[in-house]
């Protein structure tokens, strides 16, 4: 996936949510639904975006189906930025001389 995709995945305050909820550990979609007032369906919807974007990852153990950060894709977008705001940093100082 790309980076258009992944930013069109965060760009949804569900889905932002969602990922707060799982950085402190995996949860299944049951207790993820726990948190919000919508279906599961559409928590099942916002799962499969997350999970296209490779936010997220998803393991089954039995009947459940546990889904977790995929920090790497998370570092990848940091690091992005963190470059990007750093040309657009240098590129303030070379005015200012």
């Amino acid at each position: 996936m790309g980076i258009q995709d992944t930013l069109k995945a965060l760009a949804d305050p569900i889905r932002r949510e969602i990922l707060n909820l799982l950085k402190n550990g995996r949860l299944s979609a049951g207790e993820i639904c726990e948190h919000f007032p919508v279906t599961g369906a559409s928590i099942s919807r916002h799962l499969s975006v997350l999970k296209e974007a490779d936010l997220i990852r998803d393991k089954r153990e039995g009947k459940f189906i546990y889904y977790e950060l995929n920090a790497s894709v998370l570092e990848e977008i940091m690091l992005w930025i963190t470059d990007l705001k750093g040309a657009l940093d240098n590129e303030g100082n070379d005015t200012e001389k």
